[in-house]
């Protein structure tokens, strides 16, 4: 990327390089991309969220896991960045949250932190690291402030979590809650089902949501509940915002995670799900025409490649056959 020189010493810089008595130069696909286009964006707080949720704007959240999809967030508007332990799903391979160490979401944010600068930036606390004890919840917690570049974490789990809130935000660190479905409980749960279906479960979802707002959380996402639930809850929140995710329209925000909303994930498609793209589809198009391309050698054509002055060549080929002894290919 070019420094951010004054104007009139960036164009000073660049008819120098222009000059003839320079050789021209060509960037490699690897150089750093420069910056997209677009005004700089206010930046995101929590009282800006908040201010959302009075007016009634939706409140629109996207997870990322590296740099390119942080910098999607950051140039297209998205209120909410979030690290999701769904990484450890669509991008690691593995086949559950639970499986995802600390250190590698610690890689992942500083990826995405990187990037996502304008919007508020929060990542899940990967399971276990906020289970075995006070100190090491605030050790991990830290980590991810001061490593991970991440504004605030996000804890799955109901009333047994109320202290763990209440003790981080004391601390400054902001949490946002996660109630109803607890992908990093699916096992205990029998698998990813919708929470809430009966009076007496919706009851807890609700409890669990009061409590960890009267613990300090400034938002909580509200997964796989009936749509009535998830908008009971959205109500009955006096401060904060409610993110749903499968948890109808009537929340004061949405979430998905990046590879459903793009088209890219294999698995099996949640009913809350919309694909908003195909780049699974775009993906494959393109590396088979890559490939008939090479086959074909159509790629790369003459554009596509580096010249030699005659001179030069012809200099080239006669010291190299001389030593190679006169042989010629």
């Amino acid at each position: 990327m070019l420094p951010r020189f004054s104007s009139r010493i960036r164009s000073s810089h660049l008819r120098t390089l222009s000059h003839p008595s320079f050789p021209s130069r060509r960037w490699m696909s690897v150089r750093p991309e420069e910056v997209d286009g677009v005004a700089p964006r206010k930046k995101v707080t929590i009282h800006h969220l908040q201010a959302m949720r009075r007016s009634g704007t939706p409140i629109t959240m996207l997870t990322a896991y590296d740099y390119p999809t942080g910098r999607a967030c950051e140039s297209h508007g998205v209120d909410i960045t979030l690290v999701g332990d769904s990484l450890a799903q669509v991008c690691l391979g593995y086949d559950s949250t639970t499986r995802l160490t600390l250190d590698e979401m610690l890689h992942h944010c500083r990826a995405v932190a990187r990037a996502s600068k304008a919007p508020f930036l929060v990542a899940d606390m990967p399971f276990g690291t906020y289970h075995t004890g006070a100190e090491d919840t605030v050790r991990n917690a830290v980590r991810m402030v001061r490593e991970g570049g991440v504004e605030g974490v996000k804890i799955e789990g109901g009333l047994e979590v109320a202290d763990t809130v209440r003790r981080l935000t004391r601390m400054g660190i902001p949490v946002m809650a996660h109630v109803g479905l607890m992908p990093q409980r699916h096992t205990m749960l029998s698998g990813y089902r919708v929470q809430g279906k009966n009076a007496e479960c919706a009851l807890d979802v609700l409890r669990a949501a009061v409590a960890l707002e009267d613990a300090g959380a400034f938002a909580v996402v509200v997964e796989a509940v009936p749509h009535r639930l998830g908008g009971y809850i959205t109500r009955a929140m006096r401060r904060i915002p409610t993110i749903g995710i499968g948890a109808g329209k009537e929340t004061d925000g949405q979430v998905l995670v990046w590879d459903d909303v793009m088209g890219t994930w294999c698995g099996d498609k949640a009913k809350f799900v919309r694909r908003f793209g195909d780049v699974k589809g775009e993906v494959a198009r393109g590396v088979r025409s890559y490939i008939a391309a090479v086959r074909e050698r159509s790629f790369p054509d003459t554009a596509e490649t580096y010249g030699m002055p005659e001179i030069e060549w012809e200099a080239f080929l006669a010291r190299a056959e001389a030593e190679r002894g006169g042989s010629s290919s």
